[in-house]
């Protein structure tokens, strides 16, 4: 842990050297080097300061306990683990998180080598019916999660996750399944959504997968909702990345408020012909 903790304070002293290492996790201020910290990564990268910009999300709340989650630049997200008295607290403590998961993605040992691609895929091997020699099918589930780590060497944790974030949902809301069905190879569906980020179009077309399901099985959308909703709780007070249940809180969201919306606009017209039948009696 003390090695890490140089490790971490190492880094803070390479990205951020105006900044003392030593008191980088007790500052106050932790919301400006997280800013910092994220604007000279993309600077390194000639990225635009908009681009680089880290977005805070609070939720709203008449007291405590207060929730804030902040996006980094990629989609990365996560929210305060602690029980907050402010929305300026949990603000703050949203921001360690971040930082601290930050400069850890800045490690060695989070890069995709060869070495992280054996030891992945071994314990993909373990976790599942699978053996190895799966790993050189790409028609598997190991085949296909070996060929995504390999198309990412050199990639750190975090630029995968943002990555299979769109593969995750997929698999949640059963296009990859439809896809399978129509003979595509789990090589060509990744080589095609690895070319697409998460945007407000994907997920409307997953919105609307959603609002076919509710035909076929009434109160679906809500009974995932409370689902995701619990997720996304646990997964915060654990101090884990939250996108991928935060997305299916919006999906999900998203696709109610299309089917409450639908519902008011069959209402209103069964009203309005009654109205005009009415004048027909």
């Amino acid at each position: 842990m003390d090695r890490t903790l140089e490790s971490l304070q190492h880094i803070i002293s390479q990205v951020l050297p105006h900044r003392d290492p030593a008191l980088a996790f007790k500052d106050l201020n932790v919301v400006a080097m997280l800013q910092e910290f994220w604007e000279s990564k993309q600077k390194q990268k000639g990225v635009f300061s908009s681009e680089g910009t880290v977005v805070y999300e609070s939720l709203n709340s008449p007291g405590p306990p207060f929730v804030s989650y902040v996006t980094l630049p990629g989609g990365s997200c996560f929210g305060n683990f602690q029980y907050c008295l402010s929305r300026a607290e949990a603000r703050r403590d949203a921001a360690k998180v971040a930082l601290i998961n930050s400069l850890f993605n800045e490690l060695p040992c989070r890069r995709i080598t060869k070495e992280f691609i054996v030891e992945s895929v071994q314990e993909a091997v373990s976790s599942t019916s699978g053996s190895l020699h799966d790993a050189d099918d790409p028609s598997t589930s190991i085949g296909a999660y070996h060929y995504m780590l390999e198309s990412n060497m050199g990639k750190t944790m975090l630029e995968f996750q943002e990555l299979m974030i769109v593969f995750q949902l997929l698999h949640w809301n059963g296009s990859l399944k439809a896809l399978r069905e129509t003979k595509c190879s789990r090589q060509e569906v990744i080589s095609y959504y690895s070319q697409y980020s998460l945007d407000e179009r994907m997920r409307s077309h997953m919105a609307l997968d959603w609002l076919m399901k509710e035909q076929e099985t009434p109160a679906i959308i809500s009974q995932e909702l409370q689902v995701a909703l619990r997720e996304l709780e646990e997964a915060r007070k654990a101090g884990q990345e939250l996108r991928f249940y935060k997305e299916k809180k919006e999906i999900l969201g998203l696709a109610l408020s299309q089917l409450y919306s639908n519902h008011a606009i069959t209402s209103s017209n069964d009203d309005h012909m009654s109205l005009a039948l009415s004048g027909f009696r």
